[in-house]
């Protein structure tokens, strides 16, 4: 499924590239696509994955994950 994840914290094209290594780091996520200006990034994540797994890891790369949804 495709979900649109909210992140704040992000204010570069380094922040972008990092938060794509992040996400795309986590079994289960794919197709990742941050956009700085609109703070967030939408991703192709399989059912096994958790939310709190997608915090968790951009919470630990420095970035917060203000909210998360379903496409």
């Amino acid at each position: 499924m495709k979900k649109k994840i909210l992140i704040e914290g992000m204010s570069c094209h380094n922040c972008v590239h990092h938060v794509t290594e992040t996400l795309s780091e986590l079994i289960g996520v794919s197709n990742v696509s941050v956009k700085l200006e609109e703070k967030y990034a939408l991703a192709d994540i399989d059912s096994n994955v958790k939310d709190e797994d997608i915090k968790a890891a951009v919470s630990e790369a420095g970035y917060e994950i203000v909210g998360i949804e379903v496409m």
